[in-house]
């Protein structure tokens, strides 16, 4: 079916919505593609449905073409199998839950490995049942507090949610490889830049964590690349490289005074010494217990990678109430030296080094505070915010920063769902084996957004020919001529299976709809206009901006190769 404009549910915008920060939101919403119908909710038009489909339909052909079965499974969910895993909780105010007319309580699915994992236990008894792999492509709903960005982060979203069932750690090593390169395959058809980088598990739990990420300014995402190597990583999951400390005998601690420097700066300028010579005590409370993060006066601690790592606790800052009827607790004092509270440090604070710390005393800090001799460490954790220039992990160099978008995640979740929900098949040897799991997640409506941030420019929209909503965007300049010979041209070109969208609306300038094609973004404009009466168009590619006049016999030939 040729898609004519003059019969299309389509209004272009020139402005922007007001609240629009991405060029992802301003532009799928001008060009027609999405409308907001409230707060991270989001209707997908005409256009936008198409390329929805587009995305959508390239997953399925690489998922399949894995051996996975597609399924759908429900989006209104009983709460019990995600307090049977712990999740109702870690979701917390993230869940939108209900109740039936019975009192039965639910939730609208924000993930689905439980119900997966129920779905495997009815249906698979035997060794011979597994591996399987299932997917769907679902709506999935997640309360945001701040929903922002448009589609990039919505209350109501579509994703491709797969997950894999094995019977030994082999199998679920092999499964994982499969959807590696079945991404790496749908991530290079659907045109992105992307990055595959080393990440952390969080709420969904398992082992090995790959993140797919899409470099964009729009990102919410940090990561690290490394120039000289192909080490890279999500900031949360980077690891400091600790050069070894060498052996010296370190002066006795001393005890200095220090009146009105309760902050590093204010430290580091009365005594006239780099901030990383300091040694900086954040005070936190993990589930409800008063404990020092130590690390370098020059870093700072990163917050949610202390909290990814000491998940399922409870992570978060002290307040003032928490220093009452503490007076071991000198706010802006704090040292670890003689402390009367848990003490986890990052691993640039080894054994042997030593540091200008708190005195645990108002106004009053020490010199020479050396951590084995003068203080103990209960753990240690690699909590600091990453810099660009931080030694690579891997060989060394200066790692570089970015942001992106988070476009997938693969887990090997190992047996955390299955131990929950006790899925056994009988194994080879006659004796019951615990399965053990993959999970596997792609952003379908995140994709689409992720993609209008990577490929637009100043005119509008740009797709890739892969997901674009047609592939030919046929303008007609106004003239009956000129509208006949683009219906013409449309006809003809959708007879040889080329998607086609026509512009043949009447009483609409041709300045406008020229500007509502580079808008909408359609891979090749074809222009019926000035010399339409002489069987000319013009050719032009939306993404190089090249163009020149051809004969519609040629301009066939070329759109149809």
């Amino acid at each position: 079916m040729v898609l004519r404009m003059s019969r299309m549910l389509l209004k272009t915008l020139r402005d922007a919505p007001a609240d629009a920060e991405t060029a992802s939101h301003k532009l799928l919403v001008r060009a027609g593609y999405v409308r907001r119908t409230s707060a991270g909710v989001w209707t997908w038009l005409p256009l936008g449905k198409r390329v929805l489909d587009n995305v959508s339909r390239v997953v399925r052909e690489e998922m399949d073409a894995i051996g996975g079965q597609e399924v759908l499974l429900p989006a209104l969910l009983p709460r019990e199998p995600y307090e049977t895993t712990g999740r109702a909780d870690e979701y917390g105010d993230l869940l939108f839950q209900l109740k039936d007319r019975k009192g039965a309580e639910y939730v609208l699915g924000p993930t689905h490995e439980e119900i997966f994992t129920q779905v495997v236990k009815e249906q698979a008894t035997s060794y011979k049942d597994l591996p399987v792999i299932l997917y769907q492509i679902q709506t999935k709903y997640r309360d945001e507090a701040r929903p922002r960005s448009g589609v990039l982060r919505g209350r109501e979203f579509q994703m491709k949610d797969a997950y894999s069932f094995d019977t030994d750690d082999a199998g679920l090593a092999n499964s994982y490889r499969l959807h590696r390169e079945a991404y790496v395959r749908i991530f290079e058809r659907l045109g992105f830049d992307y990055r595959i980088v080393s990440a952390v598990s969080g709420a969904m739990g398992g082992s090995a964590s790959e993140e797919f990420l899409a470099p964009a300014a729009a990102g919410e995402d940090t990561f690290v690349d490394c120039p000289k190597c192909d080490y890279a990583a999500n900031t949360e999951a980077v690891t400091a490289v600790v050069p070894p400390v060498p052996h010296v005998e370190h002066p006795p601690v001393e005890e200095l005074d220090t009146p009105d420097t309760p902050t590093i700066e204010t430290l580091a300028a009365h005594l006239g010494v780099p901030a990383s010579a300091t040694l900086k005590n954040l005070l936190v409370k993990i589930d409800g217990e008063v404990t020092a993060v130590g690390v370098p006066g020059d870093r700072e601690v990163d917050l949610g990678k202390l909290a990814e790592q000491l998940a399922p606790a409870t992570v978060e800052l002290v307040t003032a109430e928490d220093f009452e009827g503490r007076p071991e607790l000198v706010r802006g004092y704090i040292g670890p030296q003689g402390r009367a509270f848990r003490y986890l440090a990052d691993p640039r604070i080894a054994e042997g080094t030593a540091w200008i710390t708190g005195a645990n005393k108002p106004g009053r800090h020490a010199r020479n505070v050396v951590c084995g001799r003068d203080f103990t460490v209960d753990r240690y954790l690699d909590v600091v915010v990453v810099e660009p220039g931080d030694p690579c992990p891997k060989c060394g160099a200066g790692l570089e920063i970015g942001r992106a978008i988070e476009i997938g995640h693969i887990f090997q979740l190992g047996r955390k769902y299955t131990d929950a929900f006790t899925l056994d098949v009988l194994g080879k040897e006659g004796k019951p084996v615990r399965v053990t799991m993959g999970s596997y997640g792609i952003g379908i409506s995140r994709a689409v957004a992720a993609l209008a941030e990577q490929t637009s420019d100043e005119h509008g929209l740009c797709w890739p020919r892969e997901v674009a909503p047609a592939d030919v965007h046929i303008v007609a300049a106004g003239k009956a001529a000129q509208t006949e010979l683009a219906l013409e041209l449309a006809d003809r070109l959708h007879a040889a299976g080329v998607r086609v969208l026509v512009d043949d609306r009447t009483g609409v300038s041709p300045g406008v709809k020229f500007t509502d094609a580079e808008l909408i973004g359609v891979p090749t404009i074809v222009v019926a206009g000035r010399r339409a009466a002489e069987g000319v168009v013009e050719l032009k590619d939306r993404r190089t901006g090249e163009r020149e006049e051809v004969p519609v016999a040629e301009a066939l030939t070329r759109l149809t190769g």
